[in-house]
């Protein structure tokens, strides 16, 4: 007979049932390499080193986390309320806008005001993005995930357009703004470390990751200790039960877009503000696409969705490394592994879920009953 499923041992299950998705995902991707002539241990081995063996290295996976981080945070936001939002990246391009407005025509402000309203003028503009798609879910109907595709699109030309024919850099010949001022930059962790005395590697790393670690922070305890949280996964779990106990979906589902929004436009702080110190197009690089794989990893833990973005990180910085010491391997194979990871644990998790849910609830006497 199984034994009452307690919130600890839930966790417990879900811990087991990423990592045995991250297992097998692995043992694919090995079987993979072998076949196209790699050592899977060896390649396994500079992947890891890459991301993590040496200091420049560290700093470059903690900058890729960042964004994840922010991009994963919307997505997980938005599944909480039944909606499946895949448009960061258009939501990330204005808010890479929204960032270099301020930055190029307010940048005689000091910083202590000037990173701030930058930072905030990036949520705003990626939070009106997402609001259209949010209200033509909401009272019109039209579903999120259509519209947030249409959207990435619609951003793209426009940014193009914008960067093209009126932000470009006087002299220009690139589609980007000129560089930022000194004061609109957001400072790099070696810097402000070195201000106390401690010495770090030089790399992109910057004050935006402390930014992600509290917006992941804000964000679980909205979700889990806050009454529009709680309406957020009511409706995620049953519009129907929602709307008889008064909560309007609509309104719910807006609201939750306009988070997503704001927290994927932060993307544009670590990117636009932290490391380009201008605006160029492309700028999210695929983050937003990333952040679904980190959001469905991530499942309900906050925890989970800061290891989650650092792995995919790891994947991202360790890959260079990867594809120079092993030409066999090529960049497209290195996506072919992040596929298979996401793969196993945003879509196949419930091929582990229930042998472990049945191994971990059992109790002693049943489990050795069935051994026997």
């Amino acid at each position: 007979m199984s034994s009452e499923i307690t919130p600890a041992r839930r966790a417990g299950i879900e811990v087991a049932v990423v990592a045995s998705a991250l297992i097998a995902a692995f043992a694919v991707a090995g079987i993979v390499l072998a076949v196209i002539g790699a050592d899977p241990i060896e390649a396994f081995g500079i992947l890891v080193y890459g991301a993590f063996g040496y200091p420049e290295a560290i700093g470059y996976t903690l900058y890729y986390a960042t964004s994840y981080m922010f991009a994963g945070l919307a997505v997980w936001v938005a599944l909480k309320a039944g909606i499946f939002n895949i448009g960061g990246e258009g939501q990330a391009y204005l808010g890479g806008l929204g960032a270099a407005l301020p930055c190029l025509f307010l940048d005689t402000l000091p910083p202590i005001l000037l990173l701030p309203l930058a930072m905030i003028s990036a949520a705003v503009f990626g939070a009106g993005w997402a609001a259209i798609p949010g209200y033509l879910q909401a009272r019109r109907q039209t579903h999120v995930v259509v519209t947030t595709i249409m959207f990435n699109f619609i951003a793209g030309a426009l940014m193009t357009y914008l960067l093209n024919n009126w932000l470009l850099a006087p002299g220009g010949g690139s589609p980007e703004t000129r560089s930022f001022a000194p004061q609109a930059i957001m400072p790099a962790l070696h810097e402000i470390l070195a201000l106390v005395g401690i010495k770090i590697a030089h790399s992109p790393a910057n004050l935006s990751l402390l930014v992600a670690l509290l917006a992941v922070a804000c964000t679980w305890t909205f979700m889990f200790r806050t009454v529009w949280g709680y309406e957020t996964r009511v409706v995620g779990a049953n519009p129907n039960a929602a709307r008889y106990a008064g909560i309007d979906p609509g309104a719910v589902i807006l609201r939750t877009m306009l988070i997503s929004g704001a927290l994927v436009g932060l993307v544009a702080v670590n990117e636009v503000m932290g490391v380009h110190k201008r605006l160029i197009l492309d700028f999210p690089a695929g983050a937003g696409f990333v952040g679904i794989a980190v959001a469905l990893m991530a499942r309900e833990s906050a925890i989970g969705l800061v290891l989650a973005s650092v792995l995919f990180a790891a994947l991202a910085q360790g890959s260079l490394d990867l594809v120079i010491d092993m030409p066999m391997i090529n960049r497209e194979v290195v996506r072919l592994i992040q596929g298979v990871l996401i793969l196993f644990c945003g879509a196949l998790p419930s091929l582990f879920r229930k042998f472990i849910t049945r191994l971990l609830t059992q109790s002693p006497a049943a489990a050795q009953a069935g051994a026997l």
